[in-house]
């Protein structure tokens, strides 16, 4: 089992690498919306300060490197990568999966970040299905100290599971599960998607269950029932993971629909946000942290200084989307009006969202 495991973490890496797996006929929705310019701004660009502090860790910027790998040979050296650079930049960071080295803990090093990272926000990963596979609080609790993380992502992946060659397709009785794991861990419990995103009805069962923060993880970004379609050798099978190219819910439109039911709870947004204007909208709409993944993973096969430049361009941009706004700090950004492009008419943020 961990051998296939071990074996489906490269392919994964392989794929997301040499295939186009990006979502199809479907955007994140970002593109919809324009902050108000400001032509005469009344801020120092080198005063800016985006910091905010969470669960006890201050953050420099309101940035995540989102979920990725480990598992493999490979993704020690990616992690390391982007650890250094989210040591280096002051942001946050999650790990892949660590489902690997709960079967082989001789693997749990490809996670393990903290040599390099000793102060980061760091958040460890296990998918909730596993929950129904004998997973239980003592593995959750494994996870956590194995890379010392700060919280706990459990990502929600039911398709991916679905057009997963042998993938866990078993989802009944989870709730129960989440609420006990969220309510007896020693941990804040993050819930996340992996690229379909969460709906309000969802993210309001979420709340009640007593989760820490949402983690959208909406569509527009990779989509893993494209991985999967590439790792499928059954033609058929192939077929089918390819008709769900364009399923879910973009980015943004979950984003505010998972903010008009659960304002009260950090609310990450993540899947497909690409460059620092994006990543402006999304906070401006009230998200918490902004996350990115695939732009990050070739880089993070070659070099720390590869990474940090990817991560430092999107950090400059949203740093300049704010000068451009004439926001000093995040809680400014956040009051700033936003438009939709195609009326320019003012857009109305979910309540409780700060506008």
């Amino acid at each position: 089992m961990s051998v296939a495991t071990e074996e489906r973490k490269a392919d994964h890496i392989k794929i997301v690498l040499e295939q186009d797996v990006q979502g199809k006929a479907i955007t994140t929705g970002f593109e919809r919306y324009a902050l108000e310019h400001c032509a005469l701004p009344s801020v120092d660009f080198d005063q800016i300060d985006l910091s905010l502090t969470l669960w006890q860790k201050t953050l420099k910027a309101p940035l995540l490197m989102s979920s990725m790998t480990g598992g493999t040979a490979q993704a020690t050296q990616i992690n390391h990568h982007l650890a250094e650079v989210a040591q280096a930049l002051g942001i946050a960071m999650g790990v892949g999966s660590q489902r690997a080295a709960l079967e082989n803990s001789d693997l749990a090093p490809t996670y393990q970040v903290r040599c390099v990272a000793p102060d980061i926000l760091l958040f460890a990963n296990l998918g909730l299905v596993q929950f129904n596979y004998g997973y239980g609080l003592e593995q959750a609790w494994r996870a956590v100290e194995m890379i010392e993380a700060d919280a706990l992502i459990l990502h929600l992946n039911p398709l991916q599971e679905a057009v997963q060659p042998l993938g866990d397709r078993c989802w009944q009785g989870l709730w129960s599960k989440l609420e006990t794991l969220a309510q007896q861990l020693p941990v804040p419990v993050i819930v996340k998607e992996v690229g379909n995103g969460i709906s309000a009805r969802v993210a309001q069962r979420l709340r009640d269950c007593g989760v820490a923060a949402i983690d959208v993880a909406g569509a527009g970004g990779t989509s893993w029932s494209e991985v999967e379609a590439h790792r499928q050798q059954d033609a058929q099978a192939r077929q089918i993971a390819h008709c769900f190219a364009r399923w879910g819910i973009p980015t943004a439109v979950s984003l505010q629909a998972v903010l008009a039911v659960a304002p009260e709870l950090p609310i990450f947004a993540s899947g497909g946000i690409r460059n620092g204007i994006d990543a402006a909208i999304a906070l401006n709409l009230g998200a918490t942290l902004v996350g990115t993944a695939a732009p990050l993973l070739g880089p993070a096969t070659e070099a720390v200084d590869q990474v940090y430049a990817k991560f430092a361009g999107l950090l400059e941009e949203l740093k300049i989307a704010a000068f451009c706004c004439d926001a000093q700090n995040l809680s400014q950004l956040r009051q700033v009006s936003l438009y939709d492009r195609e009326t320019w008419q003012p857009i109305h943020k979910p309540s409780g969202v700060a506008s």
